[in-house]
């Protein structure tokens, strides 16, 4: 677990927390929102200060457009401390889950994912982490691991299968095809295919319905959910 950071502190992620949803939005455009260390651990204590909160009882997670989230910013990882920290991981031939996703599948309230654009490696199992995931049409989505010659985090390796079917999880496992909106509305991936301009209004609106409901039987379904 990275040491705590308090949204107010976040740099990586807009985090906001209005009529009991919180927004966590990914906030590096300029990478397609790829994926730092610092990225990493504030989505882990984004989620966990959602959790904490006694006023917030849904989450949105999303991306700065154009990108939900392209994965991990290989440039980055690959440099300094972060690249020591990188082939540690990358060593093991199965790598123990990211605290963030700790993070995403502790949280005790439910998750959507309103996903805007490009979510492919990290940032397809950041989708999986949701309960619910609505699509922008300019969604695209890609268990892209394999192509480098890694494994997916618990995300495509569990929530995967239990979305899509275990063939249909080893098709997009083995293969790292990446594929759009309408077909992971076709297979079960994602509940709804919105235009672009409406997504998060949509998420929005979702999240309000559920927000109206007690708080303690929403944690309990998510509890049994996950």
């Amino acid at each position: 677990m990275a040491a705590r950071i308090a949204p107010e502190e976040f740099t990586c992620i807009l985090y906001d927390v209005r009529d009991h949803i919180a927004t966590l939005k990914i906030n590096r455009p300029d990478r397609r929102n790829a994926l730092n260390r610092r990225a990493y651990d504030e989505i882990e204590w984004g989620f966990r200060a959602a959790a904490a909160d006694p006023e917030v009882r849904c989450v949105i997670v999303s991306g700065v457009d154009p990108a939900f989230c392209s994965g991990e910013d290989v440039k980055e990882m690959m440099t300094g401390e972060q690249h020591s920290a990188s082939v540690v991981s990358l060593t093991r031939v199965r790598p123990e889950p990211t605290p963030a996703a700790v993070a995403a599948l502790e949280c005790d309230k439910p998750v959507i994912a309103a996903v805007n654009g490009a979510a492919v490696g990290w940032g397809m199992e950041l989708s999986l982490f949701a309960d619910i995931r609505i699509a922008s049409e300019q969604a695209k989505f890609g268990e892209i691991f394999i192509k480098r010659g890694l494994v997916s985090d618990v995300g495509g390796l569990w929530r995967l299968p239990a979305i899509v079917g275990p063939a249909k999880a080893a098709e997009l496992l083995f293969t790292g095809d990446v594929i759009d909106a309408a077909e992971a509305l076709r297979i079960g991936l994602v509940t709804e295919v919105a235009p672009h301009a409406q997504l998060m209004e949509r998420a929005q609106a979702l999240a309000s319905r559920i927000a109206v409901n007690p708080p303690l039987a929403l944690r309990y379904r998510r509890e049994e959910l996950s």
